[in-house]
C-alpha cells in the first residue's frame, strides 16, 4: 500500500521509466543481485573474521568483534590483544565457557599457521576458495576486496558527478570565452597519460585509499562535461530560461532549479560506467603493484597472484569470476537506465505504454 501511494505520487514521466527499467528483465535482476552482494559486503566483519562475534568465558560476556580485550583477560601472560586462533587461548576459553564464530572464521589478512598443504593451497572444507601464496583466505579477500572496489567507484563517482556537472554546466551555460578557455583547458588536460602518470606519483609518494582517490578525481569528470555542456548550451536559448531571466532571477538559481534537472537525464546514463571504469582502473594500478598499500583486500592483487601462481588455478579463476560478474552487472544495470532515460525506448516499451494508458485513465475518472 505505501509501495503504491508512492510509486503514485511520482510524476508521470518517472513512472515511465521506472515501468521501462522494470522491463528490462536482465537490468532488473542484475540491480538486485549487485545491491544485494554490495549489502552483504558492508558487513564483512560478520561474515569473515578470525575473532568471534561473541564468547562466554567464566560467566562473563564479551563481544571481540567490537572490543580487543588482553590476553591476560583470558588467563594468558601477555597484555597484547588476544589471538583467538591461538591454541592456547581457544583451549582455555573452551575449558571455561564457548565461542561463536563467523561462518568464515578468517579475515582477509588472516595468516593461516596451520596449513597442512604448502601456500597457495587449493579449496578444501577449511578454505572454500582455497589459499594465496602467503596463506591467506582467498574468500576472506573477495569479500572485503569487493567492499572496498565498491565504495572507492562510489566514492569516485559521486565526485566525479560533481565536478563534470559543475565544470560543465558553467561552461555551457555562460558559453562565449568561459566555454572557449574551458574547453581548450579540458582539451590539455584529457590529453595527459593518467595511467602513467599514477604509477608516476605513486613511486615518489606512498599511496593510500585516500591518495589514489584523489589524484583519479583530477581526471575522472572529463567524460561528463560535454554531455553537460552540451545539454547547458540547447536549454540556456529556451523560452523558460530567457523568461527567468528576464525576471531577475540570478544565474546560480537558474541553473540549479531550471537546466540542471534537464541536464542531468543524459548524465544519469553515464553514472554506471564512470563506476566500472573507476573499478578497473583501481584493479589494473592493484595488478602494476601501483595501487593500494601491500596487504590491503584487492581484486587486482589478487588477478597478480593467479598470474605468478599458475600452478594454482582457483587464483586466476576466482579473480576473473569476481571481476566479470562485478562488472557485468554494472553494466546491464547501465543499460538499463539508458533505455529508461531514452525518450524513443519509453515509446517504444510495453510497460510504459500500459503506464500511460494507466495514466489516461485515472486523469478521465478524475
Amino acid at each position: 500500500m505505501i509501495g503504491t501511494r508512492w510509486f503514485q505520487s511520482l510524476s508521470p514521466i518517472t513512472r515511465r521509466r521506472l515501468a521501462v527499467f522494470n522491463g528490462n528483465g536482465r537490468a532488473r535482476i542484475s540491480l538486485w543481485l549487485f545491491l544485494g552482494m554490495f549489502i552483504l559486503s558492508l558487513g564483512a566483519e560478520l561474515i569473515a573474521n578470525d575473532k568471534p562475534l561473541i564468547m562466554q568465558y567464566q560467566g562473563d560476556w564479551y563481544v571481540p568483534l567490537l572490543v580487543d580485550y588482553p590476553e591476560t583477560e583470558f588467563g594468558g601472560f601477555l597484555p597484547t590483544a588476544t589471538d583467538y586462533r591461538d591454541p592456547y587461548v581457544r583451549d582455555a576459553i573452551a575449558a571455561e565457557g564457548w565461542m561463536l564464530w563467523p561462518p568464515i572464521p578468517y579475515s582477509y589478512q588472516t595468516l593461516d599457521m596451520e596449513l597442512s598443504r604448502p601456500a597457495p593451497s587449493s579449496p578444501d572444507g577449511r578454505h572454500w576458495l582455497g589459499t594465496d601464496d602467503q596463506g591467506r583466505d582467498v574468500l576472506a579477500r573477495v569479500i572485503y576486496g569487493f567492499r572496498l572496489s565498491v565504495i572507492f567507484a562510489l566514492v569516485l563517482t559521486i565526485g566525479s558527478l560533481v565536478m563534470g556537472v559543475a565544470i560543465g554546466g558553467i561552461q555551457g551555460y555562460f558559453g562565449g570565452k568561459v566555454d572557449l578557455i574551458g574547453q581548450r583547458v579540458i582539451e590539455i588536460w584529457s590529453g595527459l597519460p593518467v595511467l602513467f602518470l599514477l604509477i608516476i606519483l605513486a613511486s615518489l609518494v606512498e599511496p593510500n585509499l585516500w591518495w589514489l582517490l584523489g589524484i583519479m578525481l583530477l581526471f575522472s569528470w572529463l567524460g561528463l562535461v560535454d554531455v553537460v555542456r552540451a545539454e547547458f548550451l540547447r536549454a540556456r536559448n529556451l523560452e523558460y530560461v530567457r523568461a527567468a531571466k528576464a525576471m531577475g532571477l540570478p544565474s546560480h538559481l537558474i541553473m540549479w532549479r531550471h537546466v540542471l534537472p534537464n541536464a542531468m537525464v543524459a548524465t544519469l546514463t553515464f553514472i554506471p560506467f564512470l563506476f566500472t571504469g573507476a573499478i578497473t582502473t583501481l584493479t589494473a594500478l592493484d595488478f602494476l603493484g601501483f595501487g593500494l598499500p601491500p596487504g590491503s583486500p584487492s581484486l587486482g592483487e589478487l588477478v597478480a597472484q593467479g598470474k605468478n601462481n599458475l600452478q594454482a588455478p582457483w587464483l586466476g579463476i576466482t579473480a576473473f569470476v569476481s571481476l566479470s560478474l562485478m562488472l557485468s552487472l554494472l553494466v546491464f544495470i547501465g543499460e538499463g537506465l539508458r533505455d529508461a532515460f531514452d525518450p524513443r525506448h519509453i515509446q517504444t516499451s510495453p510497460k510504459a505504454q500500459v503506464a500511460t494508458r494507466t495514466e489516461a485513465r485515472s486523469t478521465e475518472d478524475a
